[in-house]
């Protein structure tokens, strides 16, 4: 048979009928939920589904008056779906690279832009960067989950994690910021000259600190949000 056969092409990209864990990754890029009650995923990331599953867009308060408030100051387009019922549910999110986390009464900070999918029995909340809203656009929107479940974040190309250590505060860039440790709050400075080593055009480099002891995920590319401008 030839190597460029449509037989050996299904072969060697079908869908793993054996795997049944509730998250499964079908490909580095794509996350399969195998749907027995509900999940909640960004919206507008289902590619494909089979079985009985019914699609929600997030309720305006749904979710309490405090998270609504929270989404509309916040002003991101980071919506959420609830997908409900029984099948194979397949989710991506503009080719980016899934990692799936297991939560054990643990909390991570995720950006709004890189959370595809989690648990029901994952808790959640919105933090607004408030102190950087005056300094990028809409300022950065993140999501803090914490309890038992797994959790499904992208990134562009291969994540790194960086360990923060007392007295060895990690120093990132927000544009290329995926998650971090839930207990670590970042700070949030602004270093011109920095600026000016990296050629940018208007403004003034922003910063995010992190002190303590935890983890900071970065990817190597900066994010472009949908106003068409740098940030999260």
């Amino acid at each position: 048979m030839s190597k460029y056969s449509i037989e050996q092409f299904i072969r060697e990209t079908k869908q793993d009928d054996a795997e049944n864990d509730y998250f499964e990754l079908e490909t580095p890029r794509i996350l399969e939920v195998n749907l027995t009650e509900q999940v909640w995923a960004k919206a507008g990331s289902m590619i494909s589904y089979n079985g009985q599953i019914k699609f929600e867009r997030e309720g305006f308060l749904e979710h309490g008056v405090g998270r609504f408030v929270k989404k509309a100051m916040s002003g991101e387009g980071s919506s959420l779906m609830k997908a409900t019922g029984r099948g194979s549910l397949y989710l991506a999110d503009q080719g980016k690279k899934i990692t799936i986390l297991e939560l054990d009464n643990e909390e991570i900070t995720v950006n709004g832009n890189d959370l595809l999918a989690f648990e029901p029995g994952v808790d959640w909340d919105i933090q607004l960067m408030k102190k950087v809203a005056g300094m990028m656009s809409g300022g950065l929107f993140n999501v803090k989950l914490k309890g038992r479940g797994k959790v499904a974040i992208t990134s562009h190309y291969e994540p790194l994690t960086i360990m923060v250590r007392p007295g060895q505060p990690v120093i990132t860039d927000p544009n290329a910021t995926v998650a971090w440790s839930g207990h670590l709050q970042p700070e949030f400075r602004t270093d011109i000259s920095f600026k000016t080593l990296i050629g940018r055009g208007s403004g003034e480099s922003i910063q995010m600190e992190f002190k303590g002891d935890g983890f900071v995920i970065v990817q190597p590319f900066e994010e472009i949000n949908t106003s068409g401008e740098r940030g999260k």
